[in-house]
C-alpha cells in the first residue's frame, strides 16, 4: 500500500513539472532562436538595398552569364542588383561608371579587375564604406575586400594541356592575347608552364588582338604567313579563339592548324561542333557573379566577430580569394553550354 502511494505521488510531481516546462515553451517549437549580440548581424535585407557590378564589354556575349548571375543573386538574396559600364574595352568610360556608382552609395560594388586605372575609384569607394570585390580580373594592390573569379593560370594551363594533348605533343604554336593586361599575361604564363612539360611544343609568337575580333582575324592571318607550318593557335581571350578560327578556315587549313579558345561565347561553340576549332576553356561564368554578390552580402549582414566591433577595429573578416571551377568544352559537352547560352539571353 505505501508502495502505490509512493508511486502516485511520483506521478503527480513529474506530471507537474511537465506542466511548468510546458508552460515555459514558446508557442511554435521550431522558431529560429535569437542570435547573439556578438554575431554583428544586421537586419535583413530591404528590397531597396542595392548592389552594383561596374564592367566594360557588356556588348560581348560573354557577359551575358555575367548579367543572369548577377540578377539571379539579387532575386536570391531579395536585394536590388545593378549591372552597368560601357559597351566596349573603354576604360575611361568604366572608371566614370564607377563614380557614378560610388555616388548612389549602394551597400557594395562587384567590379570587373581588369587595369590598375580601377584602383583610385576602388579605394575611393572602401574609403567612403562601400566594399568593393574585384571579380574576373584581381586588383590586390587596391582596398578591394576580396577577389572573386578564375585562377588565372589554371585557365591557360588547362588551355595549354588540352592543345599538347591534341598535336601529340610536338608543332609550332601562336598565342592571341591582350599583352600587358595582367589577368591575361597571367593565362599565357599558365600556357607556357603546359608547354613546358612538352619539349616539342615551341611558341613562336604571341599576337595582340586588343578585344577587338577584326584586329584578332587579322593578326591571325598574318602569324599564319609568317609561319606556315604553324601546328596551332591558343587564346587567352574570346576574340583570340575566333580570330584564329576565321583565319585558318580563310587559309583552308582547318584540321591541319588546330585551335583552343578561351570562354563559351555561341560563336566559339558552334565552330567546336563544326570541326574548326578543337575546344575551349570556360570559367564558371554564372556562379562567379553570384558568389561576388554573396561576398559583399554577407560582409554587410553576416560578419563573425572576429573583434567585439570589427569596424571600429579596422579589421576584414570572410574569404580573401573565392576561386571558380575551369572546365574545357569540346565535341561531347559543347551542346550542354549551348543550351545554357540560350537561358542567359531569356
Amino acid at each position: 500500500m505505501k508502495r502505490s502511494i509512493g508511486l502516485i505521488i511520483c506521478f503527480l510531481v513529474a506530471a507537474s513539472l511537465l506542466l511548468v516546462a510546458c508552460a515555459g515553451r514558446p508557442a511554435e517549437s521550431t522558431a529560429p532562436q535569437q542570435q547573439p549580440a556578438s554575431a554583428q548581424q544586421q537586419p535583413a535585407a530591404a528590397s531597396d538595398e542595392e548592389y552594383i557590378y561596374v564592367s566594360a564589354m557588356g556588348n560581348l556575349e560573354f557577359f551575358n552569364a555575367h548579367k543572369y548571375g548577377w540578377k539571379w543573386a539579387g532575386e536570391v538574396l531579395g536585394v536590388t542588383t545593378t549591372y552597368v559600364g560601357p559597351a566596349e574595352y573603354d576604360m575611361n568610360a568604366m572608371v566614370a561608371a564607377f563614380d557614378q556608382a560610388i555616388a548612389k552609395q549602394p551597400k557594395g560594388i562587384c567590379v570587373f579587375g581588369v587595369e590598375p586605372v580601377l584602383v583610385p575609384s576602388i579605394n575611393k569607394a572602401a574609403d567612403n564604406g562601400i566594399p568593393v570585390v574585384t571579380i574576373l580580373g584581381d586588383l590586390p594592390e587596391s582596398k578591394r575586400l576580396a577577389f572573386v573569379g578564375s585562377y588565372q593560370r589554371d585557365l591557360g594551363y588547362t588551355g595549354g594541356k588540352a592543345i599538347a594533348e591534341a598535336l601529340g605533343g610536338q608543332g609550332k604554336v601562336a598565342i592571341l592575347s591582350i599583352p600587358g593586361v595582367g589577368m591575361f599575361d597571367e593565362r599565357e604564363a599558365g600556357y607556357r608552364e603546359a608547354f613546358s612539360e612538352y619539349p616539342g611544343i615551341e611558341v613562336v609568337q604571341v599576337g595582340d588582338t586588343k578585344a577587338d575580333t577584326v584586329t584578332s582575324v587579322s593578326v591571325a592571318k598574318d602569324i599564319l604567313q609568317r609561319h606556315p607550318d604553324l601546328a596551332a593557335f591558343v587564346g587567352t581571350v574570346s576574340t583570340g579563339g575566333i580570330g584564329a578560327a576565321t583565319a585558318v578556315e580563310e587559309a583552308g587549313k582547318v584540321g591541319q592548324v588546330k585551335v583552343v579558345a578561351m570562354d563559351r561565347n555561341s560563336d566559339i561553340l558552334q565552330k567546336i561542333k563544326d570541326g574548326t576549332l578543337t575546344g575551349t576553356v570556360a570559367q564558371d561564368d554564372a556562379a562567379m557573379a553570384f558568389w561576388c554578390a554573396q561576398v559583399l552580402y554577407n560582409y554587410v549582414h553576416n560578419q563573425a566577430p572576429l573583434t567585439s566591433d570589427n569596424a571600429k577595429a579596422g579589421v576584414r573578416t570572410g574569404p580573401n580569394n573565392v576561386y571558380m571551377w575551369v572546365n574545357y568544352i569540346d565535341e561531347t559537352n559543347v551542346d550542354y553550354f549551348l543550351a545554357a547560352n540560350e537561358i542567359y539571353t531569356k
